[in-house]
């Protein structure tokens, strides 16, 4: 039976880190549980087949809660619905329900999935269009908001959201989004105008994709000199620069001693200068 935890206090806090489970197929599992046992109590997951195995990932929970290894309280879980356009022929719902009964449909589908009874996160998997918020959006995050009033999830959030759609969302959503989940580009400045926003509206930022999509930035000479200078590994210093600026990072790394590296960061301070060079390197590259 899984726990539900019904009192808040009960319930896992907000981690200073997330394990991301995209991309990893039939090692979903396997990763899922590597990353319970380094010490990750965040996993963030999709209820989208195309780049998900969101079953996977309830079944190493099941796993590590059977050995005794963890309880459901003590997990920040998150996970996400997924519009039409960003899945394949594996969808979690009817694909001609009114979009209210998709948002039902997929979040029922991942409670099977994930072994529980609630979700920490429930995210928006990004808007349906490039521009503004459509009316698939408001439908989508209305029927969102009536799962965090019945307590099916503790906050809710968006994914690949600009600022402009972000602003909209804020402004009219009775529920307000608790995160915001981003790709982060250097060039981007760390993707600085949303994390301002962010930042001013009470909402955490998740970044992800922090090393893969920043690999040309990361070997300018103002980053190797950082790097140098703290004698960490690259992805240390990246992480703990991103925490230091305020973010919620995801890993995805499949090497369990990268996965305690990556928790590890907490462990190292970068000075102001050091946290400046890094935010400024999409000026620096080269």
């Amino acid at each position: 039976m899984p726990e539900t935890g019904t009192e808040p206090l009960n319930r896992a806090p907000i981690p200073t880190f997330l394990y991301g489970t995209a991309w990893k197929e039939e090692r979903t599992e396997a990763l899922t549980r590597l990353a319970l046992q380094a010490g990750f109590r965040g996993i963030d997951t999709a209820n989208q087949r195309k780049h998900y195995f969101e079953a996977g990932v309830g079944a190493a929970l099941a796993s590590a809660i059977a050995a005794g290894e963890l309880r459901r309280s003590e997990l920040f879980l998150q996970t996400k619905f997924t519009f039409r356009a960003g899945q394949d022929d594996r969808l979690p719902y009817e694909p001609l329900a009114p979009i209210a009964a998709q948002v039902a449909q997929s979040f029922a589908s991942s409670l099977v999935h994930l072994g529980t009874d609630y979700v920490d996160s429930y995210v928006l998997h990004g808007p349906s269009s490039r521009d503004g918020l459509q009316t698939a959006d408001w439908q989508a995050w209305r029927a969102m908001e009536a799962l965090a009033a019945a307590g099916k999830t503790r906050w809710l959030g968006v994914s690949n959201i600009s600022l402009e759609q972000l602003r909209l969302l804020v402004d009219g959503a009775a529920t307000k989004p608790a995160f915001v989940q981003n790709r982060c580009y250097a060039k981007t400045g760390w993707d600085r105008a949303v994390r301002a926003f962010c930042l001013a509206h009470g909402i955490r930022y998740q970044g992800f994709s922090l090393l893969t999509a920043n690999r040309s930035e990361l070997s300018a000479r103002a980053a190797v000199r950082v790097i140098e200078h703290s004698g960490r590994p690259l992805a240390q210093v990246l992480f703990r620069f991103s925490q230091q600026l305020g973010m919620l990072p995801l890993t995805g790394t499949s090497r369990l001693e990268h996965m305690r590296l990556d928790l590890a960061c907490s462990e190292l301070e970068l000075s102001p200068a050091d946290l400046a060079a890094l935010e400024a390197i999409d000026r620096s590259a080269g």
